[in-house]
């Protein structure tokens, strides 16, 4: 069992930044390194993962983000990041943790939507 808390978000203008933070507690038999990625959801829309984290930190994303989306991780402290540059109006939406700690998944942005667990989601709302 892995539970999720993601933090970070906000409301802030164009071409602004904001660094998401996720918190991972994992219990039970559950290993401690896994991958883990973000998606984030508009309202009409289909999810759409933007990044992953492997356990090897080889990180990968989402053509839409890349060059203005950075992902990281820190294992000391079971916490996901994603760095967040030049917003734009089009990143509105409500950003979501995920882990994929069974591997049931690849380790890919295209199915960070499918992964076993996600968190509660933090909202990101980018004014012009």
């Amino acid at each position: 069992q892995v539970e999720l808390v993601e933090s970070g978000g906000g409301s802030v203008e164009a071409g602004g930044s904001l660094k998401l933070s996720c918190r991972a507690s994992a219990s039970g038999e559950t290993r401690q390194n896994y991958c883990m990625g973000w998606f984030r959801q508009t309202p009409g829309k289909d999810p759409e993962g933007v990044a992953t984290f492997d356990v090897d930190a080889t990180a990968a994303y989402a053509k839409s983000v890349m060059g203005r989306f950075t992902i990281s991780k820190d294992n000391a402290e079971n916490t996901l990041y994603l760095e967040i540059h030049t917003l734009k109006p089009e990143d509105t939406g409500t950003y979501y943790c995920a882990a994929n700690p069974s591997r049931r998944r690849l380790c890919i942005p295209t199915y960070v939507g499918d992964f076993d667990y996600r968190g509660q989601g933090t909202r990101v709302a980018v004014s012009s």
